[in-house]
């Protein structure tokens, strides 16, 4: 009986021992389809321009930066985000005088799941958790998931990627 009682507080030592690695986090899935007249994208480079027409030559309106919001204007439709050129059309808030114009799409993430931390959590350079640590995020940080690899996240890191062990 005695082996027994070691043997369990001992595997139990264990587990613990090997959660603390794990990194915690909320997760906050893409939004379902429904009432509202787009999804929200976030801006995944440093700087973006919100153009008149869907061209880059096009006149420029405004100036979003990294980690934006703009809502694209009927990414929930059957047919997809009003797109032209590879830009999609796009609001900047919810009023019916805010400013709307032309994002190029190579450089949104439309609808995404986000990672929230629950605590310090580390970033790899790649799917390795020997792999170097290219950040250590603080408790509460919100990053969009742009991928799920196995029991990986590959999230946007202020214009690069990185990955967070689920």
């Amino acid at each position: 009986m005695k082996k027994f009682t070691w043997l369990t507080i001992l595997t139990a030592l264990i587990l613990a021992l090997g959660c603390l690695g794990a990194a915690f986090a909320e997760i906050i899935p893409a939004a379902e389809p429904g009432q509202q007249i787009g999804y929200q994208a976030v801006v995944l480079c440093e700087t973006l321009t919100l153009r008149e027409s869907s061209s880059s030559s096009s006149k420029a309106l405004q100036t979003l930066n990294y980690g934006d919001l703009p809502i694209v204007v009927g990414a929930d439709l059957p047919a997809g985000p009003r797109e032209e050129n590879g830009f999609v059309y796009c609001v900047l808030g919810d009023s019916e005088d805010s400013p709307s114009g032309w994002l190029n799409a190579d450089y949104l993430a439309i609808n995404p799941a986000w990672y929230i931390t629950e605590k310090a959590t580390a970033v790899h350079a790649w799917n390795d958790s020997t792999a170097p640590k290219v950040a250590l995020l603080d408790k509460g940080t919100r990053l969009p998931i742009l991928r799920e690899e196995g029991d990986w996240y590959i999230v946007s890191l202020r214009g690069a990627v990185g990955w967070i062990h689920k």
